[in-house]
């Protein structure tokens, strides 16, 4: 892309959205300065720009994001095809299993979901569709990690913050490039409460009718229900049938 091509205000403007997250819903100007790595002057007005068009409430203080910037995701939403075609198959899914069930695709180092039948609440945060979460640890980002090269994979880990969140993550990279092998290998990948302790997953690829993994799906549940060592004889011939039937419709 040429440099004339390139909007710097827009990725600025975009860069402070990206720094509300669930746990920081309400930021002062020199919070998202801080958090951005951007001037100060070039926050505040990328905030006041956002307050004017509705998509950020300003009590003089703090900004907050308002239910108007759901348009910039539902526009994604929209325009694939993916969510509405892995919806049912992932409601039928999640019945079958009892259990949660979801589907996301890789953006970046991360994850984002974009389906999701619940049938009980098994994390202590609440995933919704547009939720993300760390690739390196996710049994979804596992599969997709899986499908990469191994180049590729190693330079999204190399730009991944390999913190842990439990006793039990993995952030070793060569343990999880390993990791990766065996995926591949096997097919699917199981997480022993790498996430959050209590919570056990097990995902399998997406591949359309060309073969090309386009997404992934899984189901978790508590590890006190279903511990990992049990979840591939429990859930993978589940997954598997909605694997096959996806692939029918994905083009």
């Amino acid at each position: 892309m040429r440099e004339t091509d390139f909007v710097s205000g827009f990725a600025r403007g975009l860069k402070v959205i990206e720094a509300f997250e669930e746990t920081r819903q309400r930021l002062s100007i020199a919070e998202a300065a801080k958090l951005t790595g951007l001037e100060r002057a070039t926050v505040r007005r990328s905030l006041l720009t956002l307050a004017a068009l509705g998509y950020a409430d300003y009590d003089g203080k703090f900004f907050a994001l308002t239910p108007k910037i759901l348009r910039l995701g539902h526009a994604y939403l929209s325009a694939t095809p993916l969510p509405v075609l892995i919806q049912p198959h992932l409601d039928q899914l999640s019945e079958k299993a009892g259990q949660s069930a979801s589907a996301s695709v890789l953006d970046g180092t991360e994850i984002v979901y974009i389906a999701r039948a619940s049938q009980r609440r098994v994390m202590s945060i609440n995933l919704t569709p547009g939720s993300r979460l760390p690739a390196f640890c996710a049994s979804m980002g596992r599969v997709l990690l899986a499908a990469l090269t191994e180049t590729e994979a190693r330079s999204i880990l190399a730009r991944t913050d390999l913190k842990p969140n439990t006793p039990n993550t993995k952030t070793d990279v060569e343990e999880l490039i390993s990791e990766f092998r065996r995926v591949r290998e096997q097919g699917y990948a199981v997480i022993d409460q790498e996430l959050e302790i209590g919570l056990c997953s097990i995902a399998v690829p997406v591949e359309n009718d060309r073969g090309q993994t386009v997404a992934a799906i899984n189901i978790g549940a508590p590890a006190a229900h279903a511990p990992a060592a049990d979840m591939p004889a429990r859930y993978l011939p589940l997954l598997k049938e909605t694997q096959k039937a996806l692939r029918l419709v994905l083009r």
